[in-house]
């Protein structure tokens, strides 16, 4: 079976499920490009929790969790089957890495999951695993979960962190209609020198080194998928590549990255 990457991907607005874009493109091309994996788990920014946790349900709901969108949106289901099996193990390796984990049995996808999963595997027949970050832990942390589960990806499983390589929501009124805020490209160049030179110790201390980082991120959960998914890329060396997926209101940059490591 051939060695899966990880990836991190921005999953931007809700509406991306209705509206693509751009971002909709590299998702399609970079489905073609992998290996079909036998199964995903997916660490979203709309799940967090205070302790590791899996979700286990055998059929998880699209879980809905916003406001103020068309019902159009509210329609969209992405009926994509669970693992109880898989999570049961991702919560083994969770363990024996000192992340003593729980199993959620009622745990849906929330739109962090299936809207960009609706877009990399639209016909929703690839079983997924939602598992929760705990941002109030630290970056080090989400870079161990992903190292604890890193050896999936020689199974046939897709690591994924989603979020947002930048995520102030509180500049949509500023740039929606026009403009691009000045802190998102040198955010963004600053996050893709540092993992083209392996520097995991400068991303852990992002909030310090990185240029304009209160402004790209007033909160960390956005972010720290990214993490996760550097975890994944199972060491040292990440094999980081930058899929630019364009800017969305002025604000959200919509970046995917895929991490393949270091050869086998």
């Amino acid at each position: 079976m051939s060695r899966l990457p990880s990836l991190y991907i921005s999953h931007g607005s809700p509406m991306t499920a209705l509206n693509p874009g751009q971002v909709g493109v590299r998702l399609a091309e970079l489905a073609v490009q992998l290996p079909r994996p036998r199964a995903i788990v997916m660490a979203s920014a709309h799940w967090l929790t205070y302790q590791p946790a899996v979700g286990a349900h055998p059929q998880p709901p699209t879980i809905h969790d916003f406001g103020g969108f068309p019902a159009a949106l509210f329609a969209l289901q992405y009926p994509a089957p669970g693992d109880p099996a898989l999570a049961g193990e991702v919560a083994q390796r969770l363990a024996a890495a000192g992340l003593p984990t729980a199993q959620d049995p009622q745990r849906g996808l929330d739109h962090g999951a299936w809207v960009p999963l609706r877009l990399l595997y639209p016909e929703a027949d690839i079983p997924v695993v939602p598992l929760a970050l705990q941002p109030m832990l630290g970056p080090a942390h989400q870079l161990a979960l992903g190292r604890a589960l890193a050896p999936l990806r020689d199974e046939g499983v897709l690591l994924i962190g989603s979020g947002s390589i930048t995520h102030n929501l509180h500049d949509f009124r500023a740039y929606h209609s026009g403009g691009e805020a000045p802190y998102v490209r040198p955010f963004i160049e600053w996050v893709e020198q540092r993992l083209q030179a392996n520097d995991t110790d400068a991303l852990l201390d992002y909030r310090r080194q990185a240029p304009y980082a209160e402004r790209a991120h007033p909160t960390d959960e956005h972010f720290q998928p990214l993490h996760f998914a550097m975890g994944a890329a199972g060491g040292d060396q990440l094999g980081a590549q930058r899929i630019d997926a364009g800017i969305d209101a002025g604000m959200l940059a919509m970046d995917i990255y895929r991490f393949d490591g270091a050869p086998a």
